[in-house]
């Protein structure tokens, strides 16, 4: 009897990619703690996913808009109003199935609180939830076929393919735990205004066991400072950090797409030594979407058959993801951002951007990804009914990435994130940005092979073996292959090789052989 060798294949098939825009709207009372709201300065929010759950056709995403707004009081001075706007939305998804592997993303493209009165605001914002399904299965190949041991071997021919196998795909969290201490410029912390915690230029690497991490936290206060008459404060800190996730799976060489998002963060004040409040002690936790591919050679049986009995083949069809391209590339942006005629601005205080990514378009052998950067100023104005403001510029950015042999089906991974960036006064009223973007780009192509499933074996057709001649001339034809021409002559590669006094499997047209039958490993006449 023949046996196949098969092997199992991990495999991650994308299924389908949806999304749905929803609008957030809902208006806010100051707590009587509060003081009344002169002057909106700036908002800021995140999206809190709670859960995502399939049922049906549709994904159901539960989570929330956290915001807080930084407004200035009627009595002078800053303060800072938090809270939450929940959400559920359904999102249609075609061809879900329950056990789909499901990951959601957002942009928070439009965020803006508005002065209703002095205890009032309205909080608006505009919210794209983009779902991804993906599907984990085996993909099962024969890469061999061996005899029980009675009867010959069979002939085997393959052929090689790589193959994009998933290694990982699960998610984890790495923590950030920091001391910083104030300048010794800065006075003591009566009372924290306003915090941001944001993350930048973060890379990932698979290692032996375990997956390092590194990148930077940038964190920006606003603080009332000790003492009677003490303006407000601000201060700017980035924090490094680097580590390993523990990951037994993970082996140096995989091929990462990990999704780095912060979803908790937290800052407090403490005592130095001398007892002031000049320490911040930071928290923060990242969430990693980890997927980690390996590429592999792959051996594929294409064709057996055995010169001792008759073998049919049962042929179909699996589906395998190879690797087009693996690309981390920098977008560098310099524009010009116009404040408006007649402000007269004394200082920025604080800038930042965000990275949306709108399209990605498939082109010939390459990728082109539009998308926006959306930059915020925080600044102080030589106007004194307004002397803090803030703007938020959206800037276009196009970039390209090269992809040999991409197509409208190619599945694309990527992780955009801000790296770098910089904001300088030109004038009284225009400010020059400069920001490089970096994309990480995982491009793979589903294809669809042809292997064997099963085999069916019987006794040699003798009537059929018999009326063949023992021994042949033969002239090769164009298309020939050696494989091909020794089946059809019931013998082996090497046998005809061994015969002609060939070093190598090739054959042109015009060669001439001579063929001689086999049985069970026997020359016949």
């Amino acid at each position: 009897m023949l046996e196949l060798i098969k092997k199992n294949i991990h495999m991650n098939r994308w299924k389908q990619d949806a999304s749905v825009q929803i609008t957030l709207d809902d208006d806010f009372i100051v707590p009587d703690t509060l003081d009344d709201v002169a002057q909106v300065i700036m908002s800021a929010g995140d999206i809190q996913l709670e859960s995502a759950k399939n049922q049906g056709d549709k994904v159901l995403v539960k989570g929330k808009l956290a915001f807080q707004v930084l407004y200035r009081k009627e009595t002078g001075g800053l303060q800072t109003l938090a809270g939450t706007v929940p959400f559920e939305e359904p999102v249609n998804v075609a061809e879900l199935e329950e056990h789909d592997v499901v990951s959601v993303t957002w942009d928070l493209e439009d965020l803006n609180a508005g002065l209703i009165n002095s205890r009032k605001l309205s909080v608006k914002a505009i919210v794209t939830l983009k779902v991804r399904t993906e599907a984990l299965y085996d993909a099962e190949a024969a890469v061999d076929a061996v005899s029980d041991g009675i009867g010959a071997e069979p002939e085997v021919e393959k052929r090689s393919t790589d193959v994009a196998s998933i290694a990982v795909r699960r998610k984890d969290t790495f923590r950030i735990k920091e001391s910083v201490s104030l300048a010794g410029s800065k006075p003591s912390i009566d009372q924290i205004v306003w915090s941001e915690m944001k993350l930048r230029g973060v890379s990932s690497k698979p290692l032996d066991g375990q997956l390092h991490v590194e990148g930077e936290l940038l964190l920006f206060l606003i603080y009332e400072g000790e003492g009677e008459n003490t303006p407000v404060q601000w201060m700017e800190e980035t924090l490094p950090f680097a580590g390993e996730v523990e990951l037994a799976e993970s082996v140096e060489g995989m091929v990462p797409s990990i999704a780095v998002r912060l979803v908790h963060k937290d800052l407090e004040a403490k005592p130095d030594y001398d007892g002031e409040m000049r320490e911040l002690e930071l928290d923060a936790v990242l969430e990693l979407d980890m997927k980690l591919y390996e590429e592999q050679p792959l051996e594929l049986v294409s064709d057996l058959y055995a010169t001792d009995r008759e073998v049919e083949l049962t042929i179909g069809e699996v589906g395998f993801d190879k690797l087009l391209a693996k690309n981390s590339g920098k977008c560098k942006l310099t524009e010009k951002i116009d404040l408006g005629s007649g402000e007269r601005v004394l200082q920025i205080c604080h800038y930042d951007a965000a990275v949306r990514v709108d399209e990605v378009q498939v082109k010939p052998d390459a990728l082109v990804v539009n998308g926006v950067l959306d930059v915020f100023l925080l600044y102080m104005t030589a106007d004194d009914t307004e002397p803090v403001k803030s703007l938020t510029e959206p800037l276009p950015f196009e970039y390209t990435a090269e992809a040999a042999g991409a197509g409208k089906d190619s599945v694309c991974q990527l992780n955009a994130g801000l790296e770098q960036i910089t904001a300088v006064m030109l004038g009284n009223s225009s400010v020059e940005v400069k920001a490089v973007l970096s994309l990480d780009l995982l491009v793979l192509q589903p294809v669809r092979e042809p292997v064997i499933e099963s085999i069916a074996e019987s006794p040699l057709d003798l009537e059929k073996l018999q009326a063949m001649p023992g021994i042949v001339g033969y002239i090769v034809q164009s298309g020939d292959r050696l494989w091909d021409i020794a089946k059809r002559f019931h013998t082996t590669k090497e046998h005809v090789k061994k015969t002609n006094g060939l070093e190598k499997d090739e054959v042109k047209p015009g060669d001439r052989l001579i063929l001689v039958k086999e049985v069970a490993g026997s020359e016949t006449g």
